[in-house]
């Protein structure tokens, strides 16, 4: 991974820096765009619980599979927002928009998309991505602060 990688992530980032995740989310999307199965498998645990943009659950066997075979290329993913919260010392969840090209059983498909990872360190081991979820984002939107500041003076926000 390069510094260019991880000055992606930290120029997307909102919000209190977090140097740690921050280059967990470099190395996923770089494993990512490389297809590099060795690396997705480190970073992915064992008994992921993961939904894909069409709501259903995908394996770890499922992903790295797809990625290796090349039924799963990225071509382009650019980091827009990244937000990141910690749950004590060995959680965090982060919430990252990107738009995305990826190649799809030889289909190509754009648009912008948010995905949602919990990372954890399991028995002191090293950080994985142990659940999440991808979904691709309708339209520009408000942001996660502009949707606070409707809420604030009374507009509906969506459901967290």
């Amino acid at each position: 991974m390069s510094t260019p990688d991880v000055a992606a992530m930290e120029a997307a980032l909102v919000g209190p820096a977090d140097p740690e995740i921050v280059a967990l989310e470099a190395r996923i999307r770089a494993a990512q765009l490389g297809a590099d199965v060795a690396a997705l498998d480190r970073l992915i645990a064992e008994e992921i619980l993961f939904t894909g943009p069409d709501g259903q659950l995908g394996t770890k066997a499922q992903d790295l599979e797809a990625h290796g075979s090349g039924a799963v290329r990225f071509r382009a993913h650019e980091p827009e927002e990244l937000r990141v919260r910690r749950v004590g010392s060995d959680v965090a969840v982060s919430a990252l928009r990107a738009p995305l090209a990826v190649a799809v059983a030889g289909t190509l498909v754009r648009g912008t998309y948010r995905y949602t990872r919990v990372w954890a360190r399991e028995s002191g081991g090293a950080w994985r991505v142990v659940g999440g979820h991808v979904s691709e984002v309708a339209g520009p939107g408000p942001t996660a602060d502009e949707a606070q500041g409707a809420e604030a003076q009374g507009a509906a926000a969506p459901d967290a």
